[in-house]
């Protein structure tokens, strides 16, 4: 609750004490690193004390943050883009490459080839469930989307990766390339 005696100082460290954690989780499960996720987390902040004074109290805040939050990640992976197109170019090449050999797939990668199928936003919102526990209501406040519209796109998102899973595309053990030790 915002006090009349609050002066932006106080209330902005409240704000900061009472949901820096669970932004900063949110951001770290979706950061490539933690300097990554420390930087949106500044960003989001920043962007909170620009706000300051249209900001709503209690839980409508933290729903505000991580909907800032989601924003400043957008904005890195554009930044990072051309990174993403080199990583699969040398992901190709390693896979190409001759002499390999192979070990066991991750006992998940089934369940991580599933989501990455997925859209982008059911990612998003199957994350937004899994991870930080948010109802479809809050999850809408978080998306910009009416809690109808969470409450379907999250049932879809459960129906579509259970879907996946069952088929064999996903579930068949997939080998993994690793390229052969070196005894120099």
């Amino acid at each position: 609750m915002r006090g009349n005696h609050e002066t932006p100082e106080q209330r902005f460290d409240r704000l900061y004490r009472e949901t820096s954690d669970d932004v900063l989780a949110y951001l770290v499960r979706r950061s490539r690193t933690v300097e990554d996720a420390a930087d949106a987390l500044a960003e989001t902040y920043a962007a909170a004390w620009r706000k300051l004074d249209s900001l709503p109290d209690g839980n409508r805040a933290r729903l505000w943050l991580f909907g800032a939050a989601r924003i400043e990640l957008r904005k890195a992976a554009g930044r990072t883009r051309a990174d993403d197109e080199l990583i699969v170019r040398l992901a190709k090449e390693l896979e190409a490459a001759p002499g390999q050999q192979l070990r066991a797939a991750d006992p998940d990668e089934a369940l991580w080839l599933a989501v990455f199928h997925l859209s982008a936003r059911d990612q998003e919102i199957l994350a937004l469930t899994a991870w930080e526990g948010l109802a479809p209501r809050e999850i809408a406040a978080v998306m910009g989307m009416s809690a109808n519209a969470a409450r379907k796109r999250l049932q879809r998102a459960r129906r579509d990766l259970q879907r996946m899973l069952k088929s064999d595309q996903y579930l068949e053990a997939r080998p993994v390339p690793v390229a052969p030790h070196s005894s120099n």
